[in-house]
Formats: structure tokens, C-alpha cells, sequence
């Protein structure tokens, strides 16, 4: 079992910044990939960013150039550096970790007012 642990999500103004950070803790396994995901009212869950262990990444499209995921692999833990936040980033943003199994964070809240 691995149990994540989000912190960081908050109400800010269309152009600020945010910074999400995740801790794994529990059997985590020497490869695996960790990420973002999100969900806004009345959408589907989406990918954000999702980091390897060795540092490869992917985003989706429309975080590209504003979003920066990072890792800190002696801490078990995935950053997201959110700048630029628009309106539209609004959602509960999930932390992902996947091995062979795949776990989900509680979810932690990200509002962005105009």
C-alpha cells in the first residue's frame, strides 16, 4: 500500500502562483511514476503533469509553459510549481503514484478567481 498526501491548494487571483506538493509514504517501489491530475465540476478527471523516476515528464497541453512538476525521490515527493493560474485551472487537483498499482491522493482544492 502507498498512502499520499497533498498539501498546498488554495483560493488565489487569475495570474498568481501555487505550489502543490505530495508526499508517498508506504511500499514505494524503485520504478514508478508520479503526477497531477485534476477535476473540475463537471468534468472528468484529467491529467495535469506526471513525472518518472528519472526525471521524464509530460503535460498536458494547457499547462505547458505555466506548470512545472518536480521530485524529490529521497523524500518520496512530487511537486507542482502552478504560475500564470488562469480562471480555468479551477479544480481539485489529485496526486498520482503508479507502479504496478495505482493510488490516489484525497484531492486538495485549487480556486482561481478573475
Amino acid at each position: 500500500q502507498v498512502q499520499l498526501v497533498e498539501s498546498g491548494g488554495s483560493l488565489v487571483q487569475a495570474g498568481e502562483s501555487l505550489r502543490l506538493s505530495c508526499a508517498a509514504s508506504g511500499s514505494i517501489k524503485s520504478i514508478n511514476a508520479m503526477g497531477w491530475y485534476r477535476q473540475a465540476p463537471g468534468k472528468q478527471r484529467e491529467l495535469v503533469a506526471v513525472i518518472t523516476r528519472r526525471g521524464s515528464t509530460n503535460y498536458a497541453d494547457s499547462v505547458k509553459g505555466r506548470f512545472t512538476i518536480s521530485r524529490d525521490n529521497a523524500r518520496s515527493s512530487v511537486y507542482l510549481q502552478m504560475n500564470s493560474l488562469k480562471p480555468e485551472d479551477t479544480a481539485v487537483y489529485y496526486c498520482n503514484y503508479k507502479d504496478y498499482t495505482e493510488y490516489w491522493g484525497q484531492g486538495t482544492q485549487v480556486t482561481v478567481s478573475s
